[in-house]
């Protein structure tokens, strides 16, 4: 075989690989001299030209190294043109395949353009600007054809980065996300807690106020998660029925000792302040907003007669409807109203009797329903002492002081460090605690 390098590169074409940037061009014909043609032409373009003298020549070539284009003469012995290029489409379709064909020859050229799929076909003898221009074109084809091919695959690689890039990001945010939940929830947990702490504190002044706050707050949620109002709402309700008394801290100790009857003009004139004072006390905190106005009118009544704005009827937030009858109940039970302490049941029958008077006839409904007295339950409930206690155990109930101080609350998961100190104060108290715990596996 026979080949020509030019020293000069052809811009955008391929080159054989580990070689220059050369388009490579693989010229096929029996006759020598048209071979000898064509090198001379194609010299001029810069292109590395390869000889073959037969169609099976030129098919072992192409297995052996890369051409860009081939040019075969139609008419050759054996295997003709239009079978070259028609095994050179099936096996290298990206090769820009060209025919040389005579005038007599139209009808082996329509078959070869329809089975070889060949680029274009020129006549013999050729015109030399009409060869070159098309070789320039093919190989310009081809460039345009491998740099789409390029860029599809760049394409694709970069949508796959791309999505595992997105399934990523859509990890982490998710894990973010939940990392957020968990803390949301955390600090939930704590600010109820740190308001149970304080409501705790304010009723350390007097032995008869003791857990009033978080008994009249639990009454409060039961009876609004009875009425299926919004978790939020609930939540609102709940920190309210804590923190309902703030506004005592302004009273005298010897006045709250005494039952609200035998309260003088004076002492009463404060004691209806005290629904005010709790609204004006929280009112720096955002979050306490929706909770002000609760504390504020837990006091009103549904006649009109209550205070401080002698509202009536659904004018009363019911939130604070809710907490008025919450509130009554407890009181009544602990004597603060009436000085002497009633049972449940009678607490009950004098509130039945209040209705629509005093309390909103729907939210004391409810409350009667709730708090009717039910068979009792066998229920799963362990009592530990604090030797007994062990690490990840989960409080039952809130942990109450032989003082009614509350000392932990419910859902409080124990640690080393925490059971450490429960021991401790045990000790320098010298009472027995028994803590309520949640038995293994329960809500």
């Amino acid at each position: 075989m026979n080949a020509v390098v030019s020293e000069v590169p052809v811009d955008g074409t391929a080159a054989a690989a580990g070689g220059p940037s050369l388009a490579t061009v693989l010229c096929v014909d029996d006759e020598p001299n048209i071979l000898s043609s064509l090198k001379r032409v194609l010299r001029s373009e810069g292109l590395c030209v390869m000889t073959a003298t037969s169609g099976p020549q030129a098919l072992a070539m192409m297995e052996q190294m890369p051409f860009d284009l081939v040019i075969s003469d139609m008419r050759m012995p054996g295997m003709d043109g239009a079978q070259l290029l028609e095994q050179v489409h099936q096996r290298w379709a990206q090769v820009v395949r060209i025919l040389l064909t005579g005038h007599a020859d139209i009808g082996s050229t329509v078959a070869a353009i329809n089975r070889g799929r060949i680029f274009r076909y020129i006549t013999k003898p050729w015109d030399e600007p009409e060869l070159l221009g098309a070789v320039r074109q093919g190989l310009q084809l081809q460039k345009l054809e491998r740099e789409r091919a390029r860029l599809e695959a760049l394409t694709q690689q970069q949508n796959l980065q791309l999505q595992t890039l997105n399934d990523e990001l859509e990890q982490r945010v998710s894990a973010r996300t939940q990392e957020l939940k968990d803390a949301n929830v955390k600090i939930q947990r704590n600010y109820l807690k740190s308001i149970k702490v304080f409501s705790n504190l304010l009723e350390l002044r007097d032995g008869t106020l003791a857990g009033h706050g978080r008994r009249v707050a639990e009454t409060a949620r039961d009876i609004a998660r009875k009425m299926e109002l919004p978790d939020e709402e609930q939540r609102q309700i709940f920190i309210a029925g804590l923190l309902h008394d703030v506004g005592l801290m302004g009273m005298a100790d010897k006045v709250l000792a005494k039952p609200v009857v035998r309260y003088t003009d004076e002492e009463m004139a404060l004691y209806r302040e005290h629904a005010t004072r709790g609204e004006q006390s929280l009112m720096a905190l955002d979050d306490m907003q929706p909770v002000m106005s609760i504390i504020r009118s837990h006091h009103e009544r549904w006649d009109g007669q209550g205070f401080p704005d002698k509202h009536s009827g659904t004018d009363i937030p019911l939130g604070a409807r809710i907490l008025a009858v919450a509130d009554a109940y407890d009181d009544l039970q602990n004597g603060f109203v009436a000085g002497a302490p009633v049972t449940p049941a009678e607490a009950r029958t004098l509130m039945r009797q209040a209705r629509g008077l005093q309390f909103d006839p729907e939210v004391l409904d409810v409350f009667l329903h709730i708090s009717e007295p039910q068979r009792p339950v066998a229920e799963q409930k362990l009592m530990l002492g604090c030797d007994a206690l062990e690490p990840d155990m989960v409080l039952g109930s809130d942990l109450i002081s032989g003082r009614g101080v509350l000392m932990l609350t419910a859902g409080h998961r124990l640690t080393p460090a925490l059971i450490r100190r429960i021991r401790e104060f045990q000790l320098r108290e010298g009472s027995k605690l028994e803590l309520h715990i949640r038995p293994r596996g329960a809500a």
